[in-house]
């Protein structure tokens, strides 16, 4: 989907005069082969090549001829610019080398988005399909002084088309394509009277999924959205205008936010998954938290009969049998994927001029929801290791605890009332028997999961996540400029907006969750002599139940012509953010009895939650408030070499402010928040215009100096943000040339260099031994987490004290793993305790081991493992090349009609997904390539289209995630879509 470079000004006419603005079939307005697009990258109208920043533009005819249908289609046309969907519905737009790589509520986005000028929060616009636009500018690096809340990346602002006051028009357009695709679009311009105007816009999608499920035979990843714009334009006075818009989204289907789960499978089932390849393969499901909860071994250190456990961590997995298709089109899930999103838009501006001088004011309210849930692992879990387990299970339900005789151990009586310990587990879990089906808990909006009666039920055992979030915000801002005759001008404003989550959580359910959370539950009660109760919650959730920002900022330009020919802009603004957030992370922390159908925090036992370690006393909810401001600014000398030529030199401080990281369970040492980052941003541009219009070139270096840019790492199961320093430098050349009307050839070409700065330590999640040979790596069945031991008899320490515990000494992992540890199962804790010489305090019987424990030296535990510099590592998702290149030909009959082809082809160079980088995090390079013919009536009223994308289907991948011990470190692909073809005929009157 490559196509005219990023200064894309305009594509050449593909017919004559049928006022392109307008048009939503890509038919341009003239049949000059230059044409001017006006933009607002400094808040006034100009033209694009005039602007001394790195800004891109895309309108209509572009938009359409370029087949850009939406966000992740700009990627293949913009230099050093790179799009990817991510983990939690979410995406991240970077540019040059900085886009949303902090994951979180209370992160601030890098890029910012934003509509008519006005920042959007949350927004779903990166599922919603362009139509009936003015333009869409893309803004590179940092734009403190003039837009939304500061943005250290750049901007992409969105303009839709407002309505025309001088007379009635339509467009509408019907495409069909292969996946049963069906898209309408139309458009319908109303003038009423003279200084009123009302247009509607809208668009339809529906198609087939692109990714086949074998399970059972049906597609998914499919798409039923729709969208819908309402204007109005009142124009009382020739130097007022007042613009309304209202915009509704809504998706609901069965969309895929992941397209495949790859792993290089580790046979020993200590770290799920290895640190070499992305096979097509399943994480070894030993090394889960629902396989190490319910384990034989986890069962025996808790006193608990082995013979309820699903399974042994030494034995075989539950997807041993499982053979992941080698396809990324192709999975095998029992779990259909949901998807629901909507956004409402309403938005108000004012233009008032005031002799001189204009006054701006734009008010914009939304609301966004999405909903989306999948299965966790995109595979199917073999059930059959369960079975001793499950028929204990429904033994002691329908008997109680057996007493048995001593000397022949057989089953003599049952403890009286012991029986409705257990029976509630079996109700829930396997309502028709051990052979029957398996209940897993639904996640919805509350608590309540297979113990409350809320449950999924299937014949193999379940496991899918839920990402969801409901968000309203609101803006308003004021803007002042002038337009004096003398070479001194201005422009003030300021903005204030308000964003509230009311709701935010991300959940994991699975069957040995629900299974883990009631056995261990109920033996606590019972042995402390409690009512029957489980371990609440039965399902992992991070839950953000309230955050809320308040921003304002007040900046200022001013531009002095020191010559005719050289110019100066200076800039500040001030920035003050507050954030406030109240979390709570929960999985098996308090028990609740069986007999409590309603919220498991009106358990008896809740009041023990301590959901906030950081201070004395239980806290229900982990409650916090940040504040972040800054005084940022830019400078330009902007030099005209000649009428066609123009040399500017540009300073910038970017600013984006820190945020709160969530609570984890269990706590490991992370720190609560993260701080700003900030950005010094050196830029040196050229942009030129030859031969009459016929050929523009802009030429681009830039040099970044960041600092504490925010990146994200998953810690027991949940995304904390660190800081990191980075350098990034790079240049861009953009080239257009229309040799004649007919022709049009557009190339492109950057080059990205996006360094880790200084030295910075970190554990890496793939390897937490951080390649010494000497430590043991420790998959901690307690929690599912992992740490290292280190020391130089770390292996015969583990070796040592496993045995006390029923485990297995060190096993080493494959000579192809990337793993220079050794690893194996066990208690962090346990090793902590007894490397400072007090194994006594976790068993009195152990005590005497202590001297023996100490002859292997200095041991240190570390969690979550060894840390590692990643000093001159290259940052994800910043690819080092791009370049596209598009050829267009408009050939033109006798008769009036005319046949215009276009090709467009683009290459994406290599980049990593993770800032570890290694093979095992490295995006191939990628080749997208798009063609398409139109053919034009003499009246230019109607075509007809036929088009490709995607021509050589490549499964590009562009971007990685890579999930966190507990799930066994596999890593979550994202990719654009397969090839598409189709036909579409058009209207426009």
């Amino acid at each position: 989907m490559a196509g005219i470079c990023a200064g894309a000004f305009a594509v050449p006419a593909y017919a004559q005069d049928v006022t392109g603005g307008d048009s939503e079939s890509g038919i341009a307005e003239e049949t000059t082969n230059e044409r001017i697009i006006i933009v607002t990258a400094q808040r006034q109208a100009q033209s694009l090549q005039e602007v001394p920043i790195a800004v891109s533009a895309f309108d209509s005819e572009a938009l359409e001829a370029q087949q850009i249908e939406n966000a992740s289609d700009l990627q293949l046309t913009l230099p050093n610019v790179s799009f990817t969907k991510s983990n939690f519905t979410a995406s991240s737009f970077t540019i040059r080398g900085i886009g949303d790589l902090c994951v979180g509520v209370t992160c601030d986005a890098a890029t910012a988005i934003h509509v008519n000028g006005s920042p959007l929060f949350g927004t779903r616009l990166f599922e919603t399909e362009y139509f009936d636009l003015e333009r869409v500018e893309v803004l590179r690096g940092p734009q403190g002084t003039l837009f939304g809340r500061n943005a250290t990346s750049g901007v992409v602002n969105v303009v839709t088309a407002k309505p025309d006051l001088s007379g009635f028009g339509a467009a509408a357009e019907f495409e069909y394509g292969n996946y049963e695709s069906v898209r309408v679009k139309g458009m319908v311009n109303v003038p009423i009277g003279d200084a009123i105007g009302v247009r509607l816009a809208g668009y339809y999608l529906n198609r087939d999924g692109y990714t086949e499920n074998l399970y059972d035979d049906t597609r998914i990843d499919g798409r039923d959205m729709y969208a819908i714009r309402g204007s109005l334009r009142f124009e009382p006075t020739a130097s007022t205008t007042i613009d309304l818009m209202g915009f509704y989204f809504r998706e609901n289907d069965d969309r895929l936010r992941i397209q495949k789960q790859t792993c290089q499978r580790d046979p020993t089932g200590v770290l799920g998954c290895l640190n070499t390849r992305r096979d097509f393969d399943s994480t070894h499901a030993n090394a889960t938290l629902a396989s190490v909860l319910t384990s034989v071994e986890l069962f025996r250190i808790q006193g608990i009969p082995e013979s309820f456990a699903l399974g042994s961590v030494y034995g075989p997995d539950g997807f041993a049998n499982f053979d992941e298709p080698d396809d990324v089109r192709q999975v095998n899930t029992p779990f259909t994927p949901e998807y629901f999103a909507d956004e409402l838009q309403v938005q108000a501006h004012l233009d008032q001029g005031l002799g001189a001088m204009n006054l701006s004011v734009t008010g914009l309210y939304q609301e966004t929801t999405v909903d989306s849930r999948q299965d966790y692992n995109l595979g199917v879990l073999d059930r059959s290791g369960y079975a001793a387990g499950l028929n204990t299970l429904q033994f002691f339900a329908d008997n109680g605890v057996p007493i048995t005789d001593p000397d022949t151990g057989a089953i003599i009586g049952f403890v009286p009332g012991t029986s409705a310990y257990f029976s509630p587990i079996a109700e829930a879990l396997i309502p028709n028997g051990p052979n029957g089906v398996l209940c897993t808990s639904d996640n919805d909006d509350e608590n309540l999961g297979s113990y409350e009666g809320n449950s999924i039920c299937s014949d193999v055992p379940l496991s899918f996540d839920r990402s969801v979030q409901y968000q309203t915000a609101w803006s308003a801002e004021a803007i002042l400029s002038s337009d004096f005759d003398g070479p001194l001008n201005f422009l003030v404003g300021g903005i204030y907006a308000e964003t509230e989550v009311e709701e935010n959580s991300y959940y994991v359910n699975a069957f040995g969750l629900d299974y883990a959370t009631g056995i261990l539950g109920t033996f606590s009660a019972l042995a402390n002599g409690l009512p029957p109760s489980y371990l609440a919650t039965s399902m992992y959730r991070n839950n953000t139940t309230d955050f809320k920002l308040e921003s304002f900022g007040i900046f200022g330009e001013v531009y002095f012509d020191i010559t005719d020919r050289l110019k100066f802009t200076g800039g500040l603004r001030y920035n003050d953010d507050t954030k406030t957030v109240s979390a709570r992370t929960t999985l098996a922390d308090f028990l609740n009895p069986f007999s409590n159908d309603g919220d498991p925090f009106t358990s008896p036992f809740a009041g023990g939650f301590d959901a906030d370690p950081g201070i004395d006393g239980p806290q229900s909810l982990h409650v916090r408030d940040v504040s972040f401001n800054e005084i940022t600014g830019r400078a330009v000398l902007d030099y005209e070499v000649s009428p066609d030529s123009n040399l500017y030199f540009s300073y910038s401080r970017g600013y984006k402010s820190g945020g709160i990281n969530p609570p984890l369970s269990p706590v490991f040492d992370v720190d609560e928040s993260f701080g700003s980052e900030s950005i010094d941003a050196f830029e040196i541009g050229s942009k030129n215009t030859f031969l009459n219009g016929a050929a523009q070139v802009n030429l681009t270096g830039f040099y970044y100096k960041y600092k504490d840019l925010q990146l994200s790492r998953i810690v027991a199961r949940t995304s904390v943000n660190d800081t990191i320093d980075a350098d990034i430098w790079g240049v861009e050349l953009e080239t257009i040339i229309s040799p004649s009307y007919n022709w049009l050839i557009n190339m492109n070409v950057s080059y990205l260099n996006a360094e880790v700065a200084g030295d910075q330590f970190f554990s890496n999640p793939r390897d937490p031994g951080g390649g010494d040979p000497d430590a043991v790596i420790i998959k901690d069945l307690g929690n599912g987490s992992l740490c290292a031991v280190t020391g130089a008899g770390a292996d015969g320490f583990v070796s040592f004290l496993n045995p006390f515990f029923g485990l297995q000494g060190t096993t080493e992992f494959p000579d192809d793993s990337g793993i220079a540890s050794s690893g194996a199962f066990g208690i962090c804790d346990i090793y902590a305790a007894a490397a400072a010489g007090a194994i006594g305090s976790v068993n009195p019987d152990l005590a005497p081991l202590q001297p023996v424990l100490d002859g292997f030296g200095p041991i240190s535990v570390l969690s979550p493992g060894v840390e590692v510099n990643l000093k001159g590592n290259k940052l994800p998702q910043a690819p080092e090349f791009k370049a596209s290149v598009g050829v267009q030909y408009t050939a033109e009959f006798g008769s009036g009609w005319s046949l215009v082809p276009r090709v467009d082809i683009a290459m994406t160079g290599e980049q990593y997904g993770n800032v570890f980088n290694g093979n095992v995090n490295r995006i191939e390079p990628f080749v997208q390539a798009n063609a398409q013919v139109q053919l034009n009536s003499p009246d230019q009223r109607f075509y007809v289209r036929g088009f490709v994308q995607n021509m050589f289907d490549s499964d590009s991948v562009t971007g990685l995630y890579l999930t966190d011990a507990s799930s066994g470190n596999f890593t979550n692909i994202f990719t654009l879509d397969p090839r598409r073809y189709g036909v579409a005929v058009g209207a426009k009157f």
